[in-house]
């Protein structure tokens, strides 16, 4: 057996609904607020704030914010593709590339996400093999629970800490 690529990993899961439905909540500030952030912010290339229903683009650059965390925590980085029927791509922690593919399979769509060029750390408390997957994780399953059921599965009390979310 070879050894473990520690750079790359992949998550998928089967979502009962359609592609368009799956994308939108990835592509759209209104969408990612839904299930993933609390405030999502796309700027496009020319420096104007897109609006929460459109598509983001390819240029765009984004600041993210989540539940459970202070401002002081936040994502501003970049949109590196983005299709508008199937497939995104943004740069994420550690300038990490990102990929989220959506693809119908049977009666499901499956959502793939993609994380890549990961840097080797032996430090759990700043490892993103580690956490960014299992933060991922939590996120996928909170994605399929929001659009089957409409449940939503993030801690919104900010002074309930340690817990996954």
């Amino acid at each position: 057996m070879g050894k473990a690529d520690w750079s790359v990993f992949i998550k998928r899961i089967p979502i009962k609904a359609s592609v368009e439905q799956v994308y939108r909540v990835w592509a759209t500030q209104e969408g990612l607020e839904q299930w993933f952030l609390r405030t999502a912010t796309f700027v496009t290339p020319d420096k104007n704030p897109r609006d929460r229903t459109a598509y983001v683009q390819k240029g765009d650059t984004y600041t993210w914010y989540w539940h459970g965390y202070p401002d002081t925590v936040f994502e501003k980085r970049e949109v590196i593709a983005a299709n508008g029927k199937d497939q995104i791509q943004f740069t994420f922690s550690g300038g990490c590339p990102v990929k989220v593919t959506v693809l119908p399979v049977g009666d499901v769509t499956i959502c793939e996400l993609t994380q890549v060029n990961i840097p080797a750390d032996d430090n759990p408390n700043t490892n993103l093999y580690v956490g960014c997957g299992e933060g991922w994780t939590f996120y996928l399953a909170n994605l399929k629970s929001i659009l089957e059921g409409g449940i939503d599965l993030r801690n919104k009390d900010n002074t309930i800490t340690k817990v996954i979310n």
